[in-house]
């Protein structure tokens, strides 16, 4: 499996790591992004859907619409915040099933989908770096990749 552990101190470096994973996505890739409220997951894929799509595109929160989708020039990406998600057959009301096979998607609370979760994926956590008089402005991130992704991370420039 490919892990890699990288500290990051503010939203500017979050969007320049979103950035690197430009290269390697495809049509079916999946991006789980998991960490605590606050911690950046919106702000990573803010970050990867403007440098695609333009910084003119607006990228709001999909907390509430659940899912937002983007026709981008190579594929779409479709952004899912399952946290107000209680059962997993919800998930499918939402597109999933077109999501997963014609997309790009970017999964925030993926905990939520469980077994719907594809087995090839990026898993990227993110947690706050709380040392003794710091701000919690560091954070701690690691992406690991998981079947077919363990070799296109290897491959990708980390």
């Amino acid at each position: 499996m490919f892990i890699k552990k990288i500290k990051i101190s503010n939203e500017e470096e979050t969007k320049e790591l979103a950035k690197k994973f430009i290269p390697i996505l495809k049509k079916g890739d999946c991006i789980a992004l998991y960490g605590d409220l606050g911690t950046g997951k919106t702000s990573f894929t803010r970050g990867l859907i403007k440098t695609i799509g333009g910084d003119k595109l607006e990228v709001p929160s999909p907390t509430f619409t659940l899912v937002q989708f983007y026709e981008l020039p190579e594929f779409t990406l479709w952004h899912f915040d399952l946290y107000r998600i209680k059962h997993q057959e919800e998930i499918y009301e939402l597109g999933w099933e077109e999501a997963c096979h014609s997309g790009v998607c970017l999964i925030e609370w993926p905990e939520n989908a469980g077994e719907l979760l594809p087995k090839d994926r990026i898993e990227i956590e993110i947690f706050f770096d709380y040392k003794e008089n710091e701000e919690e402005t560091n954070r701690i991130i690691t992406i690991k990749g998981l079947g077919e992704m363990e070799k296109r991370l290897n491959e990708a420039d980390f």
